[in-house]
């Protein structure tokens, strides 16, 4: 059965020093937001994780990967979210939610045998999307910065997002909660439609930048909204 019982310690620290976020936490966070038909608790959970990833908070991101194993997001899947971000986010940001998450992991006897393997078979490479990507690239910074764009396109998208321990729609899924909550606007416009294309519908990228509204911020939540309304429109023109 899904939780989203918070520690009664925690309750009380907040309670201890500001009642009203105690409240907010109970009455709106998890007696209504996590209960929203429009995306799953799973999904929730991978947005959030992804989400603090981004932020670099291991205090909250250690109790959300416990909910997320909860939720139903396989260890595996946490790996691979971690590996995906660290790209997206920065190293520092990888290492640190690793700390974490060896933590949880240890606590339910989560072994690296459980994990995906360091080099796996790939999915398969979408020639015609990857040949427009990379004619993209090249045009916006491959005649200045070369390797920056070979990394892009070797790394990234012939190798990282072809892994198979996360389905391409939660590849994409965790990528624009990162992007939200990091404000990264230009990047969101590219990721939200790939992540559309992944099989992300609408209603689920909406009801994504709502819930991140209280993991990333309202003002990086509002910005995104008016970008992905944009990205509606041109895709329903």
């Amino acid at each position: 059965m899904t939780s989203n019982r918070i520690p009664e310690f925690s309750l009380a620290q907040l309670s201890a020093v500001s009642p009203v976020l105690a409240r907010y936490t109970v009455e709106t966070v998890i007696g209504d937001l996590w209960h929203r038909e429009d995306l799953s608790p799973r999904d929730r959970s991978l947005i959030t994780v992804a989400s603090l990833i981004s932020r670099g908070q291991p205090i909250e991101l250690n109790r959300q990967i416990g909910q997320a194993l909860d939720n139903g997001v396989t260890a595996s899947e946490i790996s691979e979210t971690i590996a995906q971000l660290a790209l997206y986010c920065g190293w520092g940001n990888g290492t640190t939610a690793v700390m974490t998450a060896s933590e949880v992991f240890a606590s339910r006897g989560i072994t690296e045998h459980q994990l995906p393997n360091a080099t796996v078979a790939l999915l398969p490479l979408d020639e015609d999307v990857e040949a427009k990507r990379v004619v993209a690239v090249d045009q916006a910074i491959g005649k200045v910065f070369p390797a920056l764009a070979q990394y892009t396109t070797d790394l990234l998208f012939k190798d990282l997002w072809l892994r198979p321990g996360l389905e391409p729609r939660d590849r994409s899924l965790v990528t624009v909660a990162a992007l939200v909550t990091a404000g990264q606007a230009p990047q969101i416009v590219f990721h939200l439609n790939k992540a559309m294309d992944n099989g992300l519908t609408k209603v689920q990228a909406i009801e994504v930048i709502t819930h991140l509204a209280f993991y990333a911020g309202w003002p990086n939540a509002m910005s995104a909204a008016g970008i992905a309304k944009e990205i509606f429109e041109k895709r329903e023109a």
